[in-house]
């Protein structure tokens, strides 16, 4: 897409973002749901098309396109991008990469239209960060396979209608070998879904567990059509996502200042504007610093990553530092506003249980940290 366009979309997103969705924000909250008219909006808009090649029907956005854009959508709130988030990203990203021809004409087209929805089936109940520690099994059977196991925190579990799922082909294997990842439509029988989680924050973000139960999938779903390789394509994804949770949080950066600012220069105290008091301006200021540290890296490692080049640390870099200044950014925004930013009836207090996920998930903090000093260390090995 050439700029002019890309500029165009942008400020149609933007424009979409405070007259449809900011509006939206304590509905949804109250329902714990997204009206099925905004995700139909979203669908007209391409939204769901993001990241899918322009020759299969999507946007074909470079990985710093689609940052810009998610940056847009949670100025809004966060449960909105997750309608899309999943497709757009960790659900749909493993075909991208990793799937064959045939896999890719199947489904990319009907995932830049919205018509099908991905989800992505790592984290089990005895496998979060220990992702290599997966026990769902995928059993061969002929041309099939049958997999059996339990998937716990999927995001968007029962409105998908596939998963890119990780599961085991050689049980006798341990860790990371012997994983492979599977095509898996929502409709084969043998899924179950467990009831919708009731969540700290993000009301109207779907997560579930997916129940397995004896599944017979063909073992020409498996990406890429080789076994084994699954745990290398769950972590490319992962590499991705990582940039793409990054412009989840300063999209959300953004809102926290905009507010904390509005109403530290509304509110008074002592016969004049708090916003006048250094220590709030204080708290002002490195507000702003974190998120334009946080923009400043997000761009470069988003620029790294459209060129090809090898970026798994300065991804994990980048997750873990936009995660953790979100959260301090939430944390003064809800200082600036004292005691009303504890109450439910300001979206700050909403956005500070919101942004609390986002170290968690896609590789807790204290993974990124693992991941970082690992690279160091193999870097130093080699140039030694």
């Amino acid at each position: 897409m050439d700029a002019e366009t890309f500029d165009l979309f942008r400020t149609t997103v933007r424009r979409f973002v405070s007259e449809k969705l900011i509006p939206a924000e304590d509905a949804v909250e109250e329902a714990d749901a997204v009206p099925e008219t905004i995700i139909q909006q979203m669908r007209d808009m391409g939204l769901f098309g993001l990241s899918v090649p322009e020759e299969f029907g999507g946007i074909g956005c470079t990985m710093a396109e689609e940052a810009a854009i998610i940056r847009e959508i949670t100025r809004a709130s966060v449960v909105f991008r997750s309608v899309i988030g999943t497709t757009v990203g960790i659900g749909s990203q493993g075909i991208v990469m990793d799937g064959t021809e045939e896999q890719k004409r199947e489904w990319l087209p009907k995932f830049a239209t919205g018509e099908a929805i991905a989800s992505f089936g790592l984290t089990e109940p005895e496998a979060g960060s220990d992702a290599g520690s997966l026990r769902t099994v995928a059993i061969r059977d002929g041309d099939n396979y049958r997999i059996t196991g339990t998937k716990r925190f999927i995001t968007n579990a029962p409105r998908a209608s596939v998963f890119t799922l990780m599961a085991r082909t050689e049980p006798d294997v341990k860790g990371a070998a012997g994983i492979s990842a599977f095509i898996l439509p929502a409709n084969t029988p043998g899924i179950s879904f467990g009831k919708p989680d009731k969540k700290m924050g993000q009301k109207g973000s779907i997560t579930t567990d997916v129940i397995l139960d004896d599944v017979v999938v063909p073992a020409a779903n498996i990406i890429g059509g080789v076994p084994g390789r699954g745990f290398k394509t769950a972590m490319k994804v992962l590499d991705r996502g990582r940039i793409h949770i990054a412009a989840v949080a300063l999209g959300m950066c953004q809102r926290l200042i905009d507010m904390a600012l509005q109403y530290a220069m509304e509110r008074k105290q002592f016969g004049q504007r708090i916003a006048d008091f250094q220590l709030v301006q204080a708290m002002l200021a490195d507000m702003k610093v974190d998120m334009l540290t946080t923009e400043a890296l997000m761009q470069s490692v988003a620029a790294k990553f459209d060129a090809g080049e090898p970026v798994s640390l300065e991804c994990a870099a980048l997750k873990y530092y936009a995660s953790e200044a979100v959260g301090r950014i939430a944390d003064r925004a809800v200082q600036i506003y004292g005691g009303a930013g504890y109450m439910a009836e300001y979206k700050v207090e909403r956005f500070y249980r919101d942004v609390r996920l986002l170290r968690i998930y896609e590789g807790t903090s204290q993974i990124q940290q693992t991941i970082i000093a690992k690279q160091m260390i193999r870097q130093a090995e080699a140039a030694a």
